[in-house]
């Protein structure tokens, strides 16, 4: 038997309803005013010239009144504009592109982890299982000291790691923006397992020779998220600090923390995280608004570490054996959940349009009211950003984000990709993903783009960037190479 009404859902009617309401709604001011001025405008035709004269005429001023007052418009406008935040500007960026010798494909990264693992079967097969599940590509990179046989994770290593990844994209964000190194007033450097003595920061101020009174901060053990942490501080200190220049970089050094134990929550950041890193400069200097990418508009951060499971699902520890790694907790992907849902209830407010907030306050408010059960409205973010850039953390973690926000596999497309091509960066995954919409020459004058990070804590951030200028496709970066390959097809198991 035939439904008694038509599926509406796929209406294209109902489809132009939806447009029609968001634009009365978004445009609810213009209407309202357009019949008052046309009232107004009428009237005073009506009144003809002569009358309104006599108006004017009979209106009387006193010089006193008249400077009291222009005082007070004075007063008002500066204390307007002198409270009123500065502008932060993103210049330019630059990403590092591993060097062709620190790849490992998947043949390469079982052959080492039979040999690592010989006694272990069952944990080389888990491995296997989540490498051809994992989303990752054949061209993802590994440092040097895992490439042994078994891996030497020195310090010193770690130290060659960091100086490879973190030089090479300063020096690229050197050569880009023209910036020299006594112009940086601020600089802010998070990795989150590789906190040595003396720090990263100081480890770049010697190399590039900074100023002796530069703001220089050291971010660690903040996660996946820090970078947009590291963006935030950056924020707060331009505020304060006028006319200055901050460079932020955000890495992960994978050389010290490559687990060689055989606890399976400890082995999937093998699995997973490559290496990585991104330098952006930031400024809020009036004179960069021409040459700049983008505006910073809003960052939100969540923190639920107040919570025990929360607090432990990423956790570094030790094994039974005493070998230390960091323990991914089956629980994680729930309280991302969860930490997701109370960020955008922060960001929903100052992003998305009227339509879509009168949508949600609706349903609020008829599920308070009329029935509990009445399926909760989830706000078309579509609606606010053109782009989005989700943390590369892992497949599951995109699939997540893409169902519970509804978005399209174009809209995931950054994500997907950059996890393929370059693993889990940790921080610096972002700025991979958003290299990746700029490589594709996506991005026009006036998009939106939203970056959504996790990281342990557990935390969850957000970043909301206008578009400054239409961007060119740049003839440089990590994806430079390879741009042209991409989109490629994901299939759900490679089989190994």
């Amino acid at each position: 038997m035939p439904p008694f009404l038509p599926e509406f859902s796929n209406s294209v009617r109902l489809k132009y309803v939806k447009l029609g309401y968001q634009y009365l709604v978004n445009h609810i001011l213009i209407f309202t005013l357009i019949p008052i001025m046309i009232a107004v405008s009428i009237e005073l035709l009506r009144l003809g010239p002569d009358e309104i004269l006599k108006l004017w005429n009979s209106l009387h001023f006193d010089l006193v009144q008249v400077l009291c007052s222009s005082f007070l418009i004075i007063f008002i406008a500066t204390v307007y504009f002198s409270s009123k935040p500065r502008t932060i500007f993103l210049v330019d960026y630059a990403c590092f592109k591993p060097p062709v010798t620190c790849r490992v494909p998947f043949s390469t990264f079982m052959e080492h982890s039979r040999l690592n693992l010989r006694d272990s079967p069952k944990s080389v097969e888990f491995q296997m299982r989540i490498l051809e599940r994992s989303g990752l590509g054949e061209e993802t990179c590994l440092p040097p000291a895992i490439h042994y046989i078994p891996p030497k994770p020195t310090m010193e290593a770690a130290r060659g790691e960091a100086e490879l990844v973190i030089f090479s994209a300063m020096d690229s964000l050197f050569e880009k923006t023209g910036l020299k190194p006594k112009d940086i007033d601020i600089l802010i450097v998070n990795c989150s397992l590789f906190s040595p003595t003396p720090s990263l920061s100081a480890m770049v101020i010697n190399k590039y020779k900074l100023r002796s009174n530069i703001k220089s901060f050291n971010l660690s053990g903040m996660g996946c998220s820090a970078g947009l942490i590291s963006i935030d501080l950056a924020r707060d200190l331009l505020q304060v600090h006028p006319n200055s220049n901050a460079v932020v970089v955000s890495t992960e050094i994978i050389t010290p923390n490559y687990y060689q134990g055989n606890e399976r929550a400890m082995l999937l950041p093998n699995c997973l995280f490559r290496m990585g890193g991104a330098a952006i400069l930031l400024s809020n200097r009036r004179s960069e608004r021409r040459r700049a990418k983008y505006r910073l508009v809003h960052v939100v951060r969540t923190h639920k570490g107040a919570d025990d499971k929360a607090y432990r699902c990423v956790f570094e520890e030790e094994d039974k054996e005493g070998k230390v790694g960091i323990s991914l907790s089956k629980d994680l992907m729930a309280i991302a959940g969860e930490a997701l849902k109370s960020n955008i209830t922060t960001i929903g407010p100052l992003v998305l349009p009227a339509s879509e907030q009168l949508l949600f306050l609706l349903t609020l408010i008829g599920r308070k009211i009329c029935n509990p059960k009445w399926k909760p409205y989830i706000p078309d973010f579509k609606q606010a950003f053109e782009h989005f850039c989700i943390h590369a953390g892992g497949r599951a973690v995109i699939d997540e984000l893409q169902k519970n926000l509804q978005l399209s596999a174009e809209h995931v497309e950054a994500s997907r990709m950059t996890l393929h091509r370059f693993g889990n960066t940790s921080s610096s995954s972002l700025w991979y993903e958003l290299n990746y919409i700029e490589s594709k020459g996506k991005l026009k004058k006036g998009d939106r783009v939203w970056q959504i990070a996790f990281g342990s804590g557990f935390k969850c951030n957000s970043a909301v960037w206008k578009c400054n200028k239409s961007i060119k496709t740049p003839v440089d970066g990590p994806w430079a190479d390879c741009i042209h390959r991409y989109p490629v097809h994901i299939p759900e198991i490679v089989k190994l």
